[in-house]
């Protein structure tokens, strides 16, 4: 029963908390930690998150005013320190949040795994894609960018279903993205879906020896020779599907095997698009719609920075962002499985809006997503006289 606790605290049930302390033991976490553990810390920056606090003196500021609230929510700690927060941060390893999120993403793979696509295919599809977060030079001088500017990036392997981040990693503004391809594990059978600063045809080939199909989409100096044109239907937006093989100089010998080129007109906009693709089964209108759908990734690239906190730091050391970008992944996972689980149908920011507002509230949180009013039973309180006899 959730009769009497808090939304916050009926979040938190959703965390398997065994394989946190897991996590926490693996990296020596609470090593001489007497109040402040890393549960937490990290219940603190969850807080952070999902109710956008701006500072480690709102955090604090926020908690200490619900203190009488705070064994209820979670907290073992009799109160919230900002300087407390901040070292742990600083000090606390960053990879019990990293292989903590990790766990949750495996477990949200699972809940979303028969969500259908509407594509006729059984293949696992992914889209690959970077985003950089600018920062300061003065402040975070380890995150190396530019002459005059730091950055991280966040490379993101997004699995469609549920558009879950299966894979994330975090390097400083100056990593190409083509270089994750180098560390990206590939599962055989698997689609991944790129933008052309991918396009590397030695990795690419590497992705297809070891099982993988690819759609990206090619440059316009890809040198290739047409080997067979395929019939289309011009009405759908295409425009050619061709086998080729590539004639360049260092391109034929990265990548000896046939292609198949698709060039597709995007009437809404005004946009032709040409992809390259290791496989010829599906039709090319199949292959075009993959790639409409790579969009998922940017869009859960803008939706994580305008709903969550990671565009400005509570700390600047390396191990503080990392440990607040993944406790962000984390709430982010957190809220799609409660959203699976419940049976939801309203949208991941719908549902974080609703959680900034009610988490200290003791209503069950499947009635926070109501579309009705609360019903209020009639003459609760038999001994409650009436004002007027009637």
């Amino acid at each position: 029963m959730n009769s009497g606790r808090t939304v916050f605290a009926q979040i938190m049930d959703h965390l398997p908390r065994r394989q946190f302390h897991r996590c926490v033991q693996r990296y020596n976490g609470n090593q001489k930690v007497k109040d402040f553990k890393c549960l937490d810390q990290f219940l603190a920056m969850a807080f952070a998150q999902l109710t956008y606090r701006r500072s480690l003196r709102d955090i604090q500021s926020c908690l200490r005013a619900m203190g009488s609230k705070l064994y209820h929510m979670g907290f073992r700690c009799k109160t919230i320190s900002r300087n407390t927060l901040a070292n742990a941060n600083e000090q606390r390893p960053w990879k019990i949040y990293a292989d903590f999120a990790q766990t949750l993403i495996s477990q949200a793979i699972e809940l979303y795994q028969d969500e259908d696509l509407g594509l006729d295919l059984q293949n696992t599809i992914y889209a690959l894609d970077a985003s950089t977060i600018d920062l300061c030079m003065s402040l975070f001088p380890w995150a190396k960018f530019r002459k005059t500017k730091s950055a991280v990036k966040l490379h993101t392997l997004l699995n469609l279903q549920g558009a879950i981040p299966e894979f994330i990693h975090i390097s400083d503004g100056k990593m190409h993205d083509v270089n994750v391809l180098d560390i990206l594990g590939i599962y055989p059978g698997a689609i991944y879906i790129m933008d052309r600063g991918y396009l590397d045809f030695e990795r690419l080939y590497t992705l297809h020896q070891t099982g993988g199909f690819f759609v990206i989409r090619s440059k316009t100096n890809t040198q290739y020779h047409r080997i067979y044109s395929h019939p289309i239907e011009k009405s759908t937006g295409l425009q050619c599907d061709q086998t080729i093989r590539l004639t360049g100089v260092n391109t034929a010998k990265d990548y000896p095997e046939y292609l198949r080129r698709i060039r597709y007109y995007d009437s809404d906009r005004e946009k032709r698009l040409v992809f390259l693709t290791n496989m010829f089964h599906p039709s090319a209108l199949i292959i075009a719609e993959l790639y409409r759908m790579r969009w998922q990734v940017e869009l859960f690239f803008k939706w994580i920075k305008q709903h969550l906190r990671i565009l400005s730091f509570y700390g600047t050391s390396e191990n503080a962002v990392k440990t607040q970008i993944w406790i962000a992944v984390t709430v982010y996972v957190m809220v799609a499985i409660i959203k699976k689980e419940l049976g939801i149908e309203k949208s991941l920011y719908t549902m974080l809006q609703i959680f900034s507002v009610s988490l200290f509230e003791k209503t069950p949180n499947l009635k926070l997503f109501n579309e009705g009013e609360y019903i209020i039973g009639e003459h609760e309180n038999t001994n409650q006289l009436l004002l007027f006899n009637l």
